[in-house]
């Protein structure tokens, strides 16, 4: 899994590479430039021919993302393009080391015609407004910019400068490429400030950051490329949030063992549906069982009113029902290796009393516990505390609605700080916490977090919670902790709905449940042995 940091621990391990390892900013810089020249040159051409033909515009600030551009304009001239550059601040205001770089690209001039510097964007606006670029470079900001809230106005020349990049993208077809980040967004939080680069690609510095994942930054990070700059892991190994993966997926995902029995390979019990005179939930259930059968779940219970078990054996005859009743329920509790709670159950006064009587017990406390939909409903009750229940290894599974009421917090602040917020909540009440969502986000309470990405819109519709639930549930029965059940299983949830379908738009839950196997088929596809 890649580390994915804040702006604050990226600046530590930047000051750590420079400290400890005795790595000079000039270098850190070089790397940059050249990392930087290289990603796009790949992009822009998979074949170094033709490659100076092209012009580039590289606006630049006065931080080290400035630094990085003017690194960037050199090799990028090596490389035979054609480069123009603004600088937003005079030299004299420029840190030495930037003042250097500055230099060097200038010394080009008295050699080439295809480098130009214009002072300033009002010196360079008649210039390049006619200009037709290939690419327009954002070197102006990188992760120094902190916002409070989405849409803080950013202050001239900056504001100048985002202008300026993105009504050459919007006008031209040349791509926006950012430094490390769009400038205008936070590096931590993904807040994007007024106005803000949009860019086409992004060349990250080192490592990811948070804010390219929350609030606007997917919108505005285009395509995310990694610029190896010789900062190594161990100086990123405090960071809070990793980033789940093929490979992470394929490592957590338990393989029946030849031979096994059912009764060794997970034995699931899920306690959903329902029926009532006026309405009926018992897709719910069916949507979770056939799901847990489709992760490889050695053996499923389902806990629903009798009159409803002839639906479920037709949609999913594998599994296995049991009553409704607090009695029948111990008896599979005990029986199950984990539990599945919530989808569909409703939220009639006598559910929610079954629910905090079956919580209470020690016998469904003790086992692994996903708690989604109705059950998230009935933890949030003046009546039930979490952090009064002494639970083995719990998963709450919210949307942002469902979580807002479970910390009592508005919706808005809890995407202001959805990171800090879930890392407070999963430590306050010793539960994992698997946050639905662009990105999905788990938390446990040593104050870990995993971000999940895998997955487009095909996810947002009725049902996919559900088969997400049924998943992680068979991934715990077969021997996962809860957290990393619910982060594999959100992984391997979001390739099926990529897999679902071309249309992302027309996806269904079902299509999405059909397709688990082909996701899990994917990861360990073998090739066919010769004859």
């Amino acid at each position: 899994m890649r580390p994915v940091l804040t702006a604050e621990e990226m600046s530590r391990a930047d000051r750590a590479a420079i400290e400890l390892l005795h790595t000079d900013e000039s270098r850190l810089m070089e790397l940059a430039g050249r990392e930087a020249a290289r990603i796009i040159r790949e992009s822009f051409d998979k074949r170094d021919e033709g490659f100076g033909e092209r012009a580039f515009l590289i606006v630049c600030g006065k931080g080290n993302n400035g630094g990085d551009g003017f690194v960037l304009a050199r090799h990028l001239l090596n490389l035979g393009a054609a480069v123009d550059l603004v600088l937003l601040y005079p030299p004299e205001s420029l840190a030495s080391l930037n003042r250097d770089g500055l230099a060097i690209v200038d010394a080009y001039s008295a050699h080439t015609d295809k480098v130009r510097i214009f002072n300033g964007h009002d010196e360079a606006l008649p210039f390049v407004a006619e200009a037709r670029y290939d690419g327009i470079v954002d070197a102006v900001l990188g992760t120094g910019l902190s916002l409070k809230a989405e849409g803080d106005a950013l202050k001239d020349p900056v504001k100048q400068a985002v202008a300026l990049i993105n009504s050459i993208r919007e006008r031209s077809s040349a791509a926006t490429i950012a430094l490390d980040l769009p400038s205008g967004l936070d590096a931590t939080r993904g807040f994007a400030s007024s106005p803000a680069v949009n860019a086409d690609l992004t060349v990250c510095m080192a490592y990811l950051k948070t804010g390219f994942f929350l609030n606007s930054g997917p919108e505005l990070s285009g395509e995310i490329h990694i610029a190896e700059i010789s900062i190594p892991k161990f100086l990123a190994s405090d960071c809070g949030c990793h980033l789940t993966d093929r490979e992470f997926a394929s490592e957590n995902f338990i393989l029946r063992p030849p031979g096994g029995a059912k009764h060794n390979n997970g034995k699931l019990l899920i306690i959903a549906g329902s029926q009532n005179r006026n309405s009926s939930m018992l897709g719910a259930s069916l949507l979770a069982a056939k799901a847990a059968t489709a992760t490889g779940a050695g053996y499923v219970c389902v806990s629903l009113p009798a009159e409803l078990a002839g639906p479920l054996h037709t949609y999913a005859p594998s599994a296995t029902v049991t009553g409704r009743d607090y009695e029948s329920i111990i008896e599979k509790a005990s029986w199950a290796d984990a539990i599945v709670m919530g989808c569909g159950l409703g939220r009639a006064p006598g559910t929610i009393s079954l629910l905090h009587q079956l919580l209470a017990d020690p016998v469904v406390a003790s086992k692994k516990l996903v708690l989604d939909a109705d059950a998230l409903f009935a933890v949030s009750q003046n009546s039930f505390s979490l952090e009064k229940h002494d639970f083995r290894d719990t998963l709450l599974t919210p949307h942002a609605g469902e979580f807002s009421r479970l910390a009592n917090l508005p919706a808005a602040e809890i995407q202001a700080d959805r990171l800090g917020i879930i890392r407070r909540f999963t430590e306050a009440n010793n539960v994992n916490l698997l946050l639905k969502g662009s990105p999905t986000c788990i938390a446990c309470p040593s104050g870990d977090i995993l971000i999940n990405n895998s997955g487009t819109e095909a996810l947002s519709t009725a049902g996919t919670g559900d088969v997400l639930a049924g998943m992680i549930g068979a991934l715990a029965a077969k021997g996962l902790d809860t957290f990393n059940a619910g982060a594999t299983a959100a992984w391997f949830h979001g390739r099926a709905g990529d897999l679902a379908s071309t249309v992302s738009s027309l996806v269904s839950s079902e299509d999405v449940l059909h397709s688990i196997p082909d996701a899990i088929k994917e990861i360990f596809a073998v090739e066919e042995l010769p004859e």
